[in-house]
């Protein structure tokens, strides 16, 4: 066999073996960009790849860019919660603090009455921390294989005959054939209730509901009505826990219903709201 022949068949399992080891270190860092992607969708940051190349420093610095983020996001959430409760609070107990001291101190004001003030006060302070107690007591989803279809007809016979009372027509529209999800029945029943009965105080007269799977091949539901308009700037606050701008609201629903939502991995956004229409999106990964 000739030299040059020698020299062909080095240089080729040369090229095969480089090719072998490209598409191998392209799997791996596939596998990790995947598993990152995995843990960032679950919220989880406690991972780092140590190998010191370019793909894991890139990665690395991904994740701290994420978890600098969420713990902004908390934060600021946090903020807002606690405003709200403050809020809230000092609402119920400035008045009742006031009634009180007026009443021990000036004999001609009518005592039956700063007291059933002073019990009315106390009972919305009551009801506040009962709503919070609902808040943080949320039990974990007990998932199961759900037809979307079923779920939504189910929805709606519980609602139509209200919504018929009220002349508000509400439908549903599957755009994908045999929609499945793996979720809690009852607690997704909570996120639609919410949904629905905010559409109907916003004097909404069509709500539709419609089914179909996204680009990434997920689940998407949508929850549309042509009430009232969300103001733009209440749009970020309305999924703050205890923030409602209803005279007897307890400022819970969306906050629940997007806990709910976070639970079995996926998400509930406000996708619009003007003069059309209030789009909100229900979206399982």
């Amino acid at each position: 066999m000739s030299t040059w022949l020698w020299i062909l068949i080095v240089i080729v399992a040369c090229g095969i073996s480089a090719l072998v080891a490209s598409l191998v270190v392209r799997k791996q860092d596939c596998n990790k960009v995947n598993y990152m992607m995995d843990a960032l969708e679950d919220r989880e940051t406690n991972f780092r790849f140590s190998k010191n190349s370019a793909i894991n420093r890139a990665l690395n610095r991904y994740r701290s860019i994420f978890e600098r983020q969420t713990m902004h996001d908390e934060a600021k959430s946090w903020n807002k919660l606690f405003r709200v409760m403050t809020h809230e609070i000092m609402n119920t107990i400035t008045p009742i603090a006031s009634l009180s001291d007026a009443l021990s101190k000036d004999s001609s004001l009518d005592t039956k009455a700063g007291l059933e003030t002073i019990s009315t006060s106390s009972k919305e302070l009551i009801h506040f921390v009962e709503s919070y107690r609902c808040f943080t007591r949320m039990t974990p989803p007990v998932r199961k294989t759900l037809l979307v279809d079923e779920l939504i007809d189910r929805v709606i016979h519980l609602h139509s005959g209200k919504a018929s009372e009220q002349g508000i027509t509400l439908s549903y529209e599957a755009l994908a054939p045999d929609l499945m999800i793996y979720a809690d029945e009852s607690q997704l029943m909570q996120v639609f209730n919410n949904l629905i009965t905010n559409a109907t105080q916003a004097h909404a007269t069509q709500i539709r509901i419609t089914a179909d799977i996204n680009s990434e091949e997920q689940t998407i539901i949508y929850v549309i009505n042509n009430g009232k308009a969300i103001p733009m700037q209440k749009m970020e606050e309305i999924f703050v826990p205890f923030y409602t701008t209803k005279a007897n609201g307890s400022g819970i629903g969306l906050s629940l219903s997007r806990q709910i939502m976070m639970r079995h991995n996926g998400m509930l956004n406000l996708v619009q709201s003007d003069q059309h229409s209030t789009v909100f999106s229900l979206v399982f990964k």
